[in-house]
């Protein structure tokens, strides 16, 4: 019974974080029929509905999230505890699940991680694009990465990348036909390049300073998207002034596709960090892929 109850709350876990059967399934490798059996073993048993189903979607009830909050930190601690045991045969092994935003996975980590991993063909990274403040702990990450070192309580902050800024760009097309903008508050009346958070849904305030102080501005325009890349590439056909981490433009400035506007409003910012929970004891792989990604000075 323990086999079979431990088993199905592994399931049941999956499920309501993925919010969909059909990931879930495929991320434990069973049949959604399989997984669906599962579940309602498990209901059967507790004498409670712990999901809800819809044709569209799947969400935990009162009663699942209650048995989430619960649960999923034991489970969690039971899985590091097998990681650290297979750590003791000094091979390091295990699969470290980290979020970030796109153009952290490509310019910080991944550049930095290749290097690595190559030699330790046992440890298994996976990167999942996310632009908001995900609780890693819930949603069962190892690691997250967001600008700068603050961090909710109960967190380590290590800092990975140098300073970095956003800055404002379009291309010289829509420049000919639209006067610069002196300020910030200017972009109101100019045709601009939203970015919409894909895991929250909300519109991206574009955030500048000068002199202390802080200018926040919704922009409006005819394109908008959930990717920075295809922002870059909208900007760069003269639909409109987009707001991108200067990393990813730098070539396109130097090679005169985008010019850059307002750059007296976008400071610099302490860079990358990953944040981890500071009550976890750091599985060996988990610890090489910190060393790698740690800035070095």
């Amino acid at each position: 019974m323990l086999r079979e109850n431990v088993t199905d709350l592994m399931a049941f876990m999956v499920v309501a974080r993925e919010r969909s059967f059909t990931k879930a399934a495929a991320q434990l490798g069973i049949s959604q029929s399989g997984l669906s059996h599962s579940i309602r073993g498990l209901e059967e048993r507790l004498g409670l509905r712990l999901l809800t189903r819809t044709t569209r979607s799947v969400a935990p009830t009162p009663e699942g999230e209650r048995l989430l909050e619960t649960m999923a930190p034991r489970l969690l601690e039971i899985e590091q505890e097998l990681v650290l045991l297979s750590d003791s045969r000094g091979k390091p092994a295990g699969t470290i699940r980290i979020t970030a935003d796109d153009f952290a996975i490509d310019h910080v980590l991944w550049p930095k991680l290749r290097q690595i991993l190559q030699h330790y063909p046992e440890i298994k990274v996976e990167l999942i694009v996310d632009y908001g403040l995900t609780d890693i702990v819930a949603e069962r990450f190892d690691a997250g990465v967001r600008l700068g070192e603050i961090v909710s309580p109960g967190m380590i902050a290590a800092r990975i990348s140098g300073d970095q800024r956003m800055v404002a760009v379009g291309a010289p097309k829509y420049f000919e036909k639209r006067k610069a903008p002196a300020s910030p508050l200017d972009l109101t009346g100019h045709d601009c390049i939203n970015l919409r958070l894909p895991t929250k849904g909300g519109l991206y305030a574009w955030e500048f300073e000068k002199d202390g102080q802080n200018v926040n501005v919704r922009v409006d325009g005819q394109m908008t998207s959930n990717g920075i890349h295809q922002i870059l590439q909208m900007a760069r056909d003269g639909y409109g002034i987009a707001f991108l981490p200067e990393g990813l433009v730098l070539a396109d400035l130097k090679d005169g596709r985008l010019d850059q506007v307002l750059g007296d409003y976008c400071p610099y910012y302490p860079g990358y960090h990953l944040y981890y929970p500071s009550r976890r004891q750091p599985s060996a792989a988990f610890s090489i892929v910190l060393a790698a990604l740690r800035e070095r000075a």
